[in-house]
């Protein structure tokens, strides 16, 4: 077995203060495993009947999961696979990938599911960071797996789900579906301390290789018991539904952990178009609607959505992981009558700690007070507590916490004295709703103002001529920073003299004047990561264009 070395993870004086103050967290024993909890409990107490994934037509139960989950957690147990040995997952939102994931978790072991558009070089640096000992990989994502193989020193297994079984044996690999053929006896869920670790997440920063963050074996019943409850107000009769993938803890969360605690159902997405969200939602009756707010955005663009979907099923809509915006808020309530109660939170954080969803109230441009369960505070960059109004830190303490793998530095500068900093410039008003005004780093300090790209982002993308937009800071010998939008135009759009002081003057009554754009560049496309639709459509990737701009 892969044992984790202490010097992986932060000495515990490092790790953030965890604080549990709501009643949830005194039924928690100390050693638990969370798939016995979140899963095999409801077949336990006679809930096995109840669906517990929704895919394509298929109807999944509890009891047909679970019975999966045990032949598959077998399997694993005869390739050698236990407690704390680390099992890469690349694959899209599929029905085998959460049987993976449970099956890992259940034998002690820890999940790692990486992001399907990771590179070969990235599959191999996480491989190796985490010394992988097997990993699942779909078979249409298969390639980038072969091309890391002779990379691949750690990894003693790999498991293909789906393509020919004959094709995969022949490359020395193991069909999903050999493994799934045989029954065995119950397995035993090994039952581990309730911090130790049993899912890592690598980040998709914009520079250098993927950061890994760890997550403990408890936060797969404190994340429920926190948004999904205060948040989400999850019943068992509900349908979970959002395409960001398992790899991501957004997708993780939503997918893997939430709808299972209380026994209601995961709708899953491979891959998000506009036309298959409606689909989604109508067929599996969706209940609760996690997504992005580029996805909100594209969904909007579908011709008479609301004569062609039925979405009566759908009683709340969240969104978070990059600013929604109030134009999206109003467009998407008089589309379809549905408020969206935005969210913040954080891959280190493991979920949602900021939302309106808590207070079913949506204050314009905000995005709502802390979750249930989290301490929220603004501190100046000299750490004192903020007045309300004023920009500050945004610094985070609850029931989860930053957890960086094998980075000790990264950890040093995340958490301190306890509190983690979610790396946000942001306000706070006298009711605890935060504004987010900008990522540390994509903060512009100009004149001495500082100003958040994302508020001047939004009104630049409604000009009638403007199809996507990145603003930066850069430098400038007297103001220290100058404002600067770069701006791709609407497919049919020429660039024509005089156009980028028309977009300036567009803004000259919607954002105060120390924040108007300095300069405008047209460009064929602005960086993003990948989101919902592919490459390209995620959240917008700043960094990229700072580097070129120095």
């Amino acid at each position: 077995m892969g044992r984790i070395p202490p010097e992986y993870l932060p000495p515990r004086e490092a790790w953030p203060e965890r604080v549990y103050t709501l009643p949830e967290f005194r039924a928690y024993p100390q050693h638990l495993n969370s798939t016995e909890e979140i899963l095999d409990r409801h077949v336990a107490e006679g809930r096995g009947d109840r669906a517990a994934i929704l895919f394509e037509d298929q109807r999944i139960t509890y009891a047909a999961l679970a019975a999966q989950v045990n032949r598959l957690a077998g399997a694993l147990r005869g390739l050698g696979i236990g407690e704390e040995d680390r099992v890469l997952l690349r694959a899209p939102s599929i029905p085998p990938a959460l049987v993976a994931n449970f099956a890992v978790i259940k034998l002690g072991a820890v999940i790692v599911p990486i992001s399907p558009l990771f590179s070969r070089a990235e599959i191999a640096h996480v491989a190796s960071n985490t010394e992988a000992t097997a990993l699942f990989v779909a078979a249409p994502l298969l390639e980038e797996v072969e091309r890391a193989r002779a990379d691949l020193a750690t990894v003693r297994h790999v498991i293909v789900i789906g393509g020919d079984a004959a094709e995969v044996r022949a490359k020395g690999f193991i069909p999903y579906a050999d493994l799934m053929t045989q029954e065995y006896g119950p397995v035993e869920p090994v039952r581990r301390d309730r911090l130790a670790v049993s899912v890592l997440l690598f980040t998709s920063g914009t520079t250098g290789l993927p950061k890994g963050t760890a997550h403990v074996m408890e936060e797969a019943l404190v994340v429920p018991d926190t948004f999904g409850s205060h948040g989400w107000r999850v019943t068992p009769d509900d349908v979970i539904g959002g395409p960001a993938p398992l790899s991501v803890a957004a997708g993780y969360s939503t997918q893997a952990v939430i709808p299972f605690r209380f026994g209601a159902a995961a709708s899953l997405l491979p891959r998000f178009t506009p036309e298959a969200m409606f689909e989604q939602i109508e067929k599996h009756r969706i209940t609760i609607v996690s997504i992005l707010p580029t996805a909100y955005r594209k969904m909007l663009q579908v011709p008479d959505a609301r004569a062609r979907y039925d979405l009566s099923s759908v009683r709340l809509c969240t969104g978070g992981g990059e600013s929604l915006g109030a134009e999206t808020y109003q467009a998407w309530k008089d589309a379809f009558g549905l408020e969206i109660f935005e969210g913040l939170g954080t891959t280190e954080m493991m979920y949602v700690f900021v939302s309106s969803a808590v207070t079913r109230r949506v204050k314009p441009g905000a995005i709502g007070p802390a979750v249930p369960g989290y301490e929220l505070r603004v501190i100046s960059e000299g750490g004192k507590d903020c007045r309300p109004g004023e920009v500050g830190l945004l610094v985070v303490k609850g029931p989860t916490g930053t957890l960086y793998w094998r980075d000790p530095d990264k950890q040093g500068r995340a958490v301190r004295k306890g509190w983690c900093f979610a790396g946000d410039f942001v306000t706070m008003d006298e009711e605890g709703y935060v504004t987010f005004l900008s990522r540390e780093d994509d903060l512009i300090k100009s004149s001495g103002y500082r100003i958040g790209p994302e508020e001047i982002e939004s009104v630049i993308a409604r000009h009638p001529a403007v199809a996507d937009c990145c603003v930066i800071g850069v430098p400038d010998a007297v103001r220290g920073q100058n404002t600067r939008a770069y701006v791709a135009l609407s497919q049919g759009v020429e660039r024509r003299d005089g156009l980028d002081r028309e977009i300036v003057d567009f803004c000259r009554d919607k954002l105060a004047v120390y924040k108007l754009p300095r300069e405008v560049v047209f460009v064929d496309s602005v960086p993003r990561a990948p989101g919902p639709a592919g490459p390209g459509t995620g959240k917008l990737l700043r960094r990229v264009l700072r580097d070129a701009a120095v």
